[in-house]
């Protein structure tokens, strides 16, 4: 397995241009599913989940194709196979995506339980709720969602769908779902991050009637079909949350070319409260940090409060800012992973349960660590970026799960970071 080397002390200074959101691609590469006409996605980034989503539909019967632009032209006019298999989607917890757009093109679907990083709990039981209520009809065997319609029904049905949580992909599995289904359907509870936005609004160039994306209560009108479109998935606010952390803890200045401010305002006013300086300019954001910041308390929360998916990059800032800073985890109830190697590499934190108490050291020593899951490993690139001397990152395969090329991007901006092939498991 591939690592990264990191000599850690260099300030970044330049510009990065920030990759389409691995969040908004996953589910719009399934949408495509929903038409038989050609659909073409633009800002789709290089990353391992989007390679195995397009092995994924190939192997149902989609022609698809990409180019080295970030351009995936899709094609599911002949889609015989409406099944995602476990040796395709193991490593994927994306992979229910594909549930709802099939039910409602074809009226069934075999889906295997998705995979993923393991940081908790994540389960399906909302998707099938949810589908249950459109007139679905579920079962569970074997390891995988094998879907119908229920009796009498050609093709699903508008309902009113409240979830027991706020639930990314369940609201986007619904979304695709109603756009096909008969008659209205509302989301209540719906998820509010800017990826279901993205999604709707390519839905709606698909022909889809829905109101409300963006916010708790979202209506959609079915129509009979859906027709091709040409659509730019949006800037990843997680990939520029890491590259901000990523200045704000070793220092410089950084242009982050495509980054969107509205996206991001629970993670830049924490990093000005800091001491960095983070301004909205043409095409972007620019950060510049000098010095050691102070540390900053926060509390992961959905959207548009600050996000799980940026807890453990802001705790990599964290550990060598000045001060004491409280963080407490409320998504996800595994996810303090890094934690332990974050200690490795002299780091003061302590946990208990679902908070970490963090107080700041002046200096981090390099050392060999190991990624657990995808962002915990992007905390662990920030933490060897600003530490003495050498820091060996394995199992960096998390880390291309759901970052395109980032050693090339820091390297770029002046950081000491190579990749070191291994043998592949």
């Amino acid at each position: 397995m591939d690592k990264l080397l990191i000599r850690g002390g260099r300030r970044l200074v330049g510009e990065v241009r920030i990759s389409g959101a691995k969040n908004a691609a996953l589910p719009e590469l399934c949408a495509a599913l929903l038409t038989d006409e050609p659909v073409v996605l633009h800002n789709v980034p290089r990353l391992q989940d989007v390679a195995t989503m397009l092995k994924l539909v190939r192997n149902m019967g989609v022609t698809a194709e990409r180019d080295d632009n970030g351009t995936v032209r899709l094609d599911a006019a002949d889609l015989t196979n409406p099944e995602a298999p476990y040796e395709l989607v193991k490593t994927m917890r994306a992979s229910v995506l594909a549930l709802g757009p099939l039910v409602a093109r074809f009226g069934h679907a075999r889906v295997s339980l998705p995979g993923g990083c393991a940081i908790g709990s994540r389960p399906v039981d909302q998707h099938i709720k949810g589908l249950t209520a459109m007139g679905a009809e579920i079962r569970v065997e074997h390891g995988y969602m094998v879907a119908g319609l229920q009796p009498g029904l050609k093709r699903l049905r508008g309902a009113r769908i409240t979830t027991d949580m706020v639930t990314v992909t369940g609201t986007e599995n619904f979304l695709m779902a109603a756009a096909l289904a008969e008659g209205e359907t509302i989301l209540e509870n719906a998820a509010q991050e800017p990826e279901i936005p993205d999604l709707a609004e390519m839905l709606i160039k698909m022909g889809a009637k829905i109101e409300g994306h963006g916010t708790s209560r979202i209506r959609i009108q079915g129509v009979e079909r859906l027709h091709g479109c040409e659509h730019t998935v949006v800037a990843d606010r997680i990939e520029a949350g890491t590259f901000l952390c990523a200045v704000a803890a070793a220092g410089g200045s950084v242009l982050l070319l495509g980054a969107r401010a509205e996206h991001l305002d629970a993670v830049t006013d924490k990093l000005r409260d800091a001491g960095a300086t983070v301004a909205e300019v043409p095409g972007g954001l620019r950060i510049e940090a000098a010095g050691r910041l102070k540390a900053q308390s926060f509390r992961t929360t959905e959207y548009p409060g600050f996000p799980t998916d940026m807890q453990a990059q802001f705790m990599a800032l964290n550990v060598i800012a000045e001060g004491t800073a409280t963080v407490a985890e409320t998504i996800f109830e595994n996810r303090f992973m890094h934690v332990n190697e974050l200690l490795r590499l002299g780091a003061r934190i302590q946990t208990d349960g679902k908070v970490a108490v963090i107080e700041g050291v002046p200096q981090l020593s390099g050392a060999t660590v190991m990624a657990t899951d995808l962002r915990a490993s992007a905390s662990l690139v920030i933490a060897g970026l600003v530490a003495e001397g050498e820091t060996l990152v394995d199992r960096i395969y998390h880390l291309d799960r759901g970052y395109d090329r980032m050693e090339a991007k820091l390297r770029a901006l002046g950081a000491d970071i190579e990749r070191v092939p291994g043998a592949r498991a």
